[in-house]
């Protein structure tokens, strides 16, 4: 048996097209046309990404902070110039853009509360 690694993931949201809208308006994710039911999927790599409707019994206003203790990271041509747009839209930034091992890195709060941070990728 041998497992490779993440190679799917997906937030559970409140309100689909909210969050989908988001993700593509604001984040510049492109959907791709065929996705499962009650999903929306990105054309993201290398990892696919998606939001989804909550799976049964899932309460996300049950918790502060959806997805705490998970680091969802990413990768952006130019994350000074995504910070910068997404400031001018009123997103909450959690952590101001500064430099990382990783590049120029900060963190913002996607409509549903879970925190991405974003990375210059080369």
């Amino acid at each position: 048996m041998t497992v490779t690694g993440p190679d799917f993931i997906a937030l559970q949201v409140r309100n689909l097209e909210r969050a989908a809208e988001f993700y593509e308006t604001r984040i510049g994710l492109k959907q791709v046309p065929a996705a499962p039911p009650g999903a929306v999927l990105f054309a993201t790599s290398p990892i696919p990404f998606a939001v989804r409707e909550p799976l049964p019994d899932v309460d996300l206003d049950s918790v502060e902070r959806p997805g705490t203790g998970v680091a969802l990271w990413f990768g952006c041509d130019d994350s000074q110039a995504l910070h910068n747009s997404l400031v001018e839209a009123g997103v909450e930034i959690l952590r101001a853009p500064a430099p990382s091992p990783f590049g120029l890195t900060f963190t913002f709060v996607d409509p549903d509360g879970y925190a991405v941070t974003v990375h210059d990728a080369s």
